[in-house]
């Protein structure tokens, strides 16, 4: 299996394990949505609580030239340190949700 098919599977893994513990209730629900063409992968929370709309990212991430990119983590795990890990280098992974000038001091990819 190359790289990205790996580091497709790893993520999918993740985003997977979440949807399947995170939900409490059967009127929230958890989406996977799987964009393979654009390399786009969320894990989404849609429902209602009571009288409360629940809608909204839990985590996403992107492959951009061949790097991992997480763009956006709503939980406590250390989804990077879990890639790294499964085996992914630090210099593939980028913490997108940080500015680039934060990136520098994170010890993982800039970009």
């Amino acid at each position: 299996m190359d790289k990205l098919e790996r580091y497709r599977q790893f993520i999918k893994d993740i985003l997977t394990e979440h949807a399947q513990i995170a939900t409490t209730r059967d009127t929230v629900t958890s989406e996977l949505i799987f964009d393979h063409e654009h390399d786009h992968y969320q894990l989404t929370y849609v429902g209602w609580q009571g009288h409360k709309r629940i809608f909204g990212p839990v985590m996403h991430f992107d492959i951009i030239d061949g790097k991992i990119w997480i763009q956006y983590n709503g939980t406590e795990d250390s989804v990077a340190q879990r890639l790294v890990h499964l085996g992914v280098p630090t210099s593939d992974i980028v913490l997108g949700f940080h500015s680039s000038f934060k990136r520098q001091f994170t010890g993982y990819a800039v970009g």
